[in-house]
Parts: structure tokens; sequence; C-alpha cells
């Protein structure tokens, strides 16, 4: 059985919540600081969709 890429983005978010709570934002940000570092772009794209998941599970309403 395979994972769709939102699938995998969301557990990207979860584990990032699961490991650094709230400050999860601030590893976020240091891997695309360290991937932008690295020019790999594609990288960067990547956890910038985490972030917008990881930013979704504080919303109101969010499941924690």
């Amino acid at each position: 059985m395979s994972i769709t890429r939102d699938q995998e983005l969301w557990a990207m978010a979860l584990w990032v919540e699961k490991h650094h709570g709230k400050g999860g934002w601030l590893h976020i940000a240091q891997q695309q600081d360290r991937l932008l570092e690295q020019n790999d772009l594609a990288g960067v794209e990547m956890w910038r969709e985490v972030s917008q998941r990881f930013d979704k599970l504080s919303e109101p309403g969010a499941t924690n």
C-alpha cells in the first residue's frame, strides 16, 4: 500500500507537532533555511507545504 503525497505531508506535519509542539514552526523554518542554503528549492517547497498543514493543526476545530 502506498500513501499519497498529501498523506505524506500531513504525516510530516504531525511528526513535527509531536516532536516540537507549538515550536514546530521553528523546526520547519530551520529546515527551509538549511535547504535554501543548499539551493534545494524543491525541498524548501516541500517544507512550505508541511508548514501549511502544521498551521492547520492549530486552527480551532482541528483534532489534536
